[in-house]
């Protein structure tokens, strides 16, 4: 692998890493604070969001306690004596709005896996030999068919491009943790030779694709996604070329 082709793959991943903690990771009530009360006889806070990290404080029954922000599964709030800590939402659930009533916290698990709405993230894969690095976005009309787009940057030895497509997704089976799909759709392939190397005219095609592949539900809003397509290229020549793609990613939804 050339060192040119390695520095991209490297920003690359710094950029995937980016895109899932920027999706996860949203301060959703840092211009509404809202307040809610223990109905458990106690909740127990953390020093950061997760089970690995120690608990400081308890908050009991009856206490108020102000929500600050959300990450994931895990709520950052302000307790009485102006302590703040971080709450998991299965602590949260047993919690009451000002006037007595359960509070909303939203979907658990697979079932908001389920009713997403957008998907994004990015992949790494191969294509006929090139490496490629891709983003996309999906829009889920139900649970069963979603529309993505996405744009792929191909990195080769002898020449560089990139694709960009536009597709339909068909879940079959939306609600297993391990849900196949299969996916048509057509766009555009650009080819640039590196022309220290060799002496060629860049190149734009017509591509139509099928394929399959399958999401893995993790865990939160996180989705691992392994995914092959053949891909045929409408060359203006008699001549149309068949190439095969993979590619694994990981996605965030919401």
């Amino acid at each position: 692998m050339s060192e040119r082709l390695f520095d991209r793959l490297v920003r690359s991943g710094l950029l995937v890493l980016a895109v899932c903690w920027c999706g996860s990771a949203g301060a959703w009530f840092e211009d509404y604070e809202p307040s809610v009360v223990v109905s458990d006889p106690f909740i127990e806070l953390h020093t950061g969001p997760g089970r690995g990290y120690p608990v400081f404080y308890v908050a009991g029954q009856g206490d108020k306690i102000v929500i600050l922000k959300r990450r994931t599964s895990w709520f950052k709030v302000r307790v009485p004596r102006e302590k703040e800590g971080w709450v998991h939402i299965d602590q949260m659930r047993h919690t009451l709005d000002l006037e007595g009533q359960p509070v909303d916290f939203g979907e658990k698990g697979i079932a908001q896996y389920v009713k997403r709405r957008w998907e994004m993230g990015m992949a790494g894969g191969d294509l006929d030999g090139a490496a490629t690095i891709s983003g996309y976005l999906g829009f889920a009309l139900t649970p069963n068919i979603m529309l993505q787009a996405e744009g792929a940057q191909i990195l080769g030895d002898f020449s560089d491009g990139y694709m960009l497509t536009g597709s339909i997704m068909m879940f079959p089976f939306p609600t297993w943790r391990l849900s196949p799909y299969f996916t048509v759709g057509t766009g555009i392939i650009r080819t640039e030779p590196q022309t220290t190397i060799v002496q060629a005219e860049d190149r734009e095609d017509e591509i139509v694709h099928a394929g399959a592949g399958a999401n893995l539900y993790l865990s939160n809003h996180f989705i691992l996604r392994m995914e092959y397509r053949r891909h045929t290229v409408l060359t203006s020549r008699d001549d149309n070329q068949e190439i095969n793609q993979w590619k694994a990613g990981f996605s965030v939804f919401f």
